[in-house]
């Protein structure tokens, strides 16, 4: 029974300090933790961007209102600015979508441009990784009255990457998982 009781604790240190070693990023890894961060930032343009279009059916947005919660860390805001006020306004992703769906505009069109890192992805105490990528985003709103809104915003989306695990055929696999956290807004202008 001590035997047994030996080689298990044996195989939890190993497992354990395989685990440990394998909190360290490559950089080939890091390389493709990199692009999918990016990748995340560009699904949630185009879905920022579907929610946001009046023509979207109302049962597609809200579709898509879900499948954009699957991209962000748990209590992740969204800053809102506008030219004609010098306050941004954070609001958590589903009622910041909400809100752009409930927009008094007969026309939305919001688009992203200059996705890149602005910061290297640094190790925090806890073990995840926090990275920033910045974005300029450009909102243009219309009525049928013929007036319109337009600014653009840039603004830096906080990503962590962080060591999860899952189970497939008995098997423990590690794998890197990337996540959105907060968007701050940095600067508004007229479009």
């Amino acid at each position: 029974m001590t035997r047994i009781l030996s080689i298990a604790a044996a195989l939890i240190i190993a497992f354990s300090a395989n685990l440990a070693a394998q909190d360290d990023i490559s950089p080939s890894r890091k390389q493709a933790i990199d692009s999918l961060a990016l990748e995340k930032v560009r699904d949630l343009s185009k879905y920022i961007s579907i929610v946001g279009n009046k023509d979207t059916p109302w049962s597609e947005a809200n579709r898509v209102i879900e499948r954009t919660l699957e991209l962000f860390a748990d209590g992740a805001l969204m800053g809102v600015s506008s030219i004609n006020r010098e306050e941004v306004n954070y609001y958590g992703i589903r009622e910041y979508l909400e809100r752009l769906m409930a927009l008094n505009y007969d026309k939305v069109t919001i688009s992203w441009y200059n996705i890149q890192y602005i910061s290297d992805l640094e190790r925090q105490p806890d073990g995840r990784y926090v990275g920033v990528i910045t974005i300029f985003q450009r909102f243009e709103g219309t009525t049928k009255e013929g007036l319109r809104y337009v600014d653009v915003t840039k603004k830096d989306v906080t990503v962590y990457v962080e060591r999860k695990t899952t189970q497939i055929s008995g098997r423990i696999i590690g794998f890197w998982d990337v996540l959105l956290g907060d968007i701050r807004v940095t600067e508004t202008k007229p479009g």
